[in-house]
């Protein structure tokens, strides 16, 4: 064959279809859930859905918690723990076989993996720490918080790690003073040291490569997982490694990543994209990093080493930026100035999209910003649609579509489906034309027009028009 014949049968590989996760619950989503989710999957293969991020399905702290209240990594509804044996979710059985109809669906299963912290331990256990507010650090005195984990259900099978005060270094509820707040746990004072100075050897501390908000944003919440510590370091790889060859999932959306060490995520994740890949199988690794600024979460990916994906968090806060202005369909996006001021053809600009495509989720939604959530962030109901069709038919970026948005949601603030129940078809058209080189044609700040000019294999292309008014 000569070079020219193989440029051109290169160039003639077949065009992979178009990702697309689909995010598989919210906040307020009822029990039993992977069996429900199982039934979906049909439909959500066929229009297009490539990916299904399911919740974390550890044992929680109680039979109704979502599992961001993690008790134990290892048990995925298969002991009786925290008084129920199955998840909020489902039993671990209803979730193996959730997974193998995604893989008989050539849909990949993303799980969401909550490393920063433990809560709800078997039993208490004395430990030196410090109260901490933003102000001041008070004198080292002993507390005792539920901080011993032994899990009596499921004993030593997977893992034989009984977590102690010495893997973490920080917790919120001391038993004995019957007190919330933040305490820095801290080692014990040599004896001599106690019994001459009272001074103490502080060698535990927080994470020190985590974001600097409130100055070091290591704890967040519960009892705080200490990654310096060779035990825990071990146990949570091993963890990643079973969840992969195991479980079989293919990838992670990892909780809260500015809040634990980045040191060890990078290496959490190489290791476990190493494992998979002598097994002829990718991991996907996305980080949820609620960071404003475009270049805090690019530094994230950097660290990284370009292995993970992070949540485009400036796109979101632009879509939510969007209002409409009086009683006419005229738009507006809110700027620090208040000026009233929008340009359509900027909705990219200063967004991890812009600057890494290929690092970039892309998101409109999801639990955490749906009404009443930590980061509620409200977006106009007309302009859901817009926000869809930006992310689902550009050629930038991978979309990730809320399970909201498609099947309504429950809870304080109910509502059905976005985007008057269209969404289904904006996927689909994601699928079948959303291919090949984009081309702009906007010609104005409140209108924006473009087109995918389809490949060799996927010919037909697609024309994308939207405008907000004026």
């Amino acid at each position: 064959m000569s070079n020219s014949e193989t440029r051109q049968s290169r160039s003639r590989r077949s065009t992979p279809v178009n990702e697309t996760l689909f995010q598989g619950f919210e906040w307020h989503t009822p029990s039993q859930h992977w069996q429900r989710l199982k039934s979906c999957l049909p439909h959500l293969a066929n229009i297009g859905i490539t990916s299904v991020w399911l919740p974390p399905g550890c044992k929680a702290n109680s039979p109704q918690g979502n599992g961001y209240d993690c008790y134990d990594l290892w048990d995925l509804g298969e002991f009786d723990q925290k008084w129920t044996r199955a998840t909020k979710w489902g039993s671990k059985e209803e979730l193996m076989e959730l997974i193998a109809t995604a893989h008989e669906l050539e849909v990949k299963v993303i799980w969401d993996a909550v490393l920063n912290h433990k809560t709800a331990g078997d039993a208490t256990e004395p430990c030196l720490a410090v109260e901490v507010d933003f102000s001041e650090t008070s004198k080292p005195k002993i507390i005792e918080p539920w901080i011993n984990y032994h899990f009596p259900g499921r004993g030593d099978t997977y893992s034989a790690l009984k977590w102690h005060a010495r893997h973490f270094n920080g917790t919120d509820w001391d038993q004995r003073e019957q007190k919330n707040a933040i305490f820095k746990i801290i080692n014990e004072p040599s004896p001599d040291e106690a019994r001459h100075t009272g001074r103490v050897r502080r060698s535990k501390d927080w994470a020190l490569d985590v974001d600097d908000e409130n100055g070091n944003a290591d704890y967040l919440m519960f009892s705080n997982i200490d990654y310096t510590h060779p035990e825990v370091r071990l146990d949570v790889i091993r963890w990643g490694r079973w969840m992969v060859e195991d479980i079989g999932v293919d990838g992670f959306r990892l909780d809260a990543v500015q809040h634990y060490s980045r040191n060890f995520t990078r290496q959490w994740i190489e290791d476990v994209q190493d494992h998979a890949s002598s097994r002829t199988k990718d991991v996907q690794v996305i980080g949820e990093f609620w960071q404003p600024d475009a270049r805090k979460l690019i530094a994230w990916v950097d660290a990284m080493k370009m292995h993970a994906m992070v949540f485009d968090v400036p796109l979101l806060n632009k879509f939510s930026q969007m209002k409409r202005v009086g009683t006419h369909s005229r738009w507006s996006m809110l700027r620090r100035s208040s000026r009233p001021v929008f340009d359509l053809r900027e909705i990219f600009k200063d967004t991890v999209v812009q600057y890494r495509p290929h690092n970039a989720m892309l998101v409109v939604t999801n639990h955490d910003t749906q009404p009443g959530q930590a980061m509620d962030t409200p977006i106009e109901p007309l302009f859901i649609t817009h926000a869809y069709a930006l992310i689902l038919l550009t050629s930038r970026g991978t979309p990730c579509v809320f399970y909201g948005d498609i099947y309504g949601i429950l809870g304080p603030a109910p509502h059905g489906p976005s985007c008057g129940g269209r969404l289904p078809t904006l996927i689909l058209a994601r699928k079948l034309y959303a291919y090949g080189v984009e081309v702009s044609a906007s010609h104005g700040p409140h209108a924006l027009a473009w087109t995918r000019q389809g490949t060799h294999d996927r010919p037909d292309g697609c024309a994308v028009v939207m405008s907000i008014g004026k």
